[in-house]
């Protein structure tokens, strides 16, 4: 079964990295995550990106470079990750998926419960 796309925002602002954690009842619950979402059929991974992030939080970013892809296997569904350095410009924080955020300096990120399939970002970084 061919992956999932799905893509990723690792988000600076002032030195600090823009993270959240999925609601309980969501799928992955309760863990941290660099938000994002699904590409859908034919669109583009930046402007998936782009418009995971306004729908889910509310959030503008410049969408930078690649960082790199992962293909991660969860025990239903295989996605391929795709990660971009982003740069944050304005949010609302109106959270649909994410019960909390923060933004947290990058030494700090190894304290938080991260997603599976984006711990190969965390050596990226």
């Amino acid at each position: 079964m061919k992956p999932i796309e799905v893509v990723c925002g690792v988000i600076w602002k002032e030195n600090r990295i823009f993270i959240a954690r999925k609601k309980p009842e969501k799928s992955l619950g309760g863990y941290w995550e660099f938000p994002g979402g699904k590409v859908e059929l034919g669109e583009n991974p930046k402007h998936a990106l782009e418009r995971e992030l306004k729908e889910e939080i509310g959030m503008d970013v410049l969408i930078g470079d690649l960082m790199g892809q992962n293909v991660h296997f969860y025990n239903e569904i295989t996605i391929n990750l795709i990660a971009y350095k982003c740069e944050f410009v304005t949010a609302t924080f109106q959270l649909i998926d994410h019960d909390e955020y923060d933004f947290v300096p990058p030494s700090e990120l190894v304290k938080f419960n991260i997603a599976p399939a984006d711990l190969f970002i965390l050596k990226l970084i």
